[in-house]
């Protein structure tokens, strides 16, 4: 059954009352009525099993029959932060990122980004951004939608990102570790932090200030990917190796 969110304030139990968007691809493209099931996610770790009860222009209600709990992670979450990247990558990233159950994406502002943010667009893109988010963690049955931040700039990623095990994406270093060897936290009250480059790649002084901010520096072997295929293979292998995929 297709999982829809809604805001948690649209939902008094045990009555939903869904409008705006969602309202319209249920009525008009799903031709959903009443007497037919929903689930509902809430976007804070529950489902609701819903039965449509009304659809009007103004709004669909339902009632819940049933309500789950999200089971305990048993693992750390993961924050993704990725520099800006030009065109479609960017939306591709946060879209992929959240199909395979990151928690949190920050966009970042670098040296060497193709791309820079313009503060009258701002607001606007990173409501689109959430939005791309929404919808792929709808398909791909999240329990929760990944917060999708506002551009911020390393330094502020770098102070923001203490207590947890921190890493930053490089490439040609000579020695270090790979994302298949590094130590790992296990627990869900731990957090894995994770910054990924632009096209054009960090600018050294921007390595050397995360290693003083305890970021540690792990590449993804010899071959040297673009940043949006480098982000997406970092994510599946801390996934796989903290028991979310796979």
């Amino acid at each position: 059954m297709p999982l829809f969110f809604v805001p948690p304030e649209s939902i008094t139990y045990p009555t939903v009352s869904i409008t705006g968007p969602l309202l319209r691809h249920l009525r008009d493209s799903l031709r959903t009525t009443t007497g037919q099931h929903l689930l509902v996610g809430d976007g804070q770790c529950r489902r609701y099993l819903v039965e449509v009860t009304t659809v009007s222009k103004a709004a669909m209600q339902g009632r819940v029959l049933h309500t789950f709990e999200r089971p305990p992670l048993g693992r750390p979450p993961l924050l993704l932060g990725q520099a800006l990247l030009k065109g479609e990558k960017m939306d591709w990233v946060i879209q992929k990122a959240t199909e395979l159950g990151v928690s949190t994406i920050v966009p970042l502002m670098t040296r060497h980004a193709v791309v820079q943010p313009k503060r009258e667009r701002v607001d606007a893109q990173t409501a689109r951004w959430q939005r791309i988010a929404l919808e792929a963690a709808q398909q791909s049955e999240q329990w929760s939608v990944p917060v999708v931040s506002a551009p911020e700039r390393l330094s502020q990623f770098l102070a923001a990102a203490k207590g947890s095990r921190s890493f930053i994406l490089t490439e040609r270093r000579e020695f270090g570790l790979t994302l298949r060897n590094v130590e790992l936290p296990t627990t869900e009250s731990e957090r894995i932090t994770m910054a990924v480059g632009p096209e054009g790649g960090w600018a050294g002084e921007e390595v050397a200030e995360a290693e003083q901010a305890g970021f540690q520096p792990v590449s993804l072997g010899p071959a040297i990917l673009r940043a949006e295929t480098a982000a997406l293979v970092a994510v599946s292998i801390v996934q796989f190796r903290t028991g979310t995929l796979g």
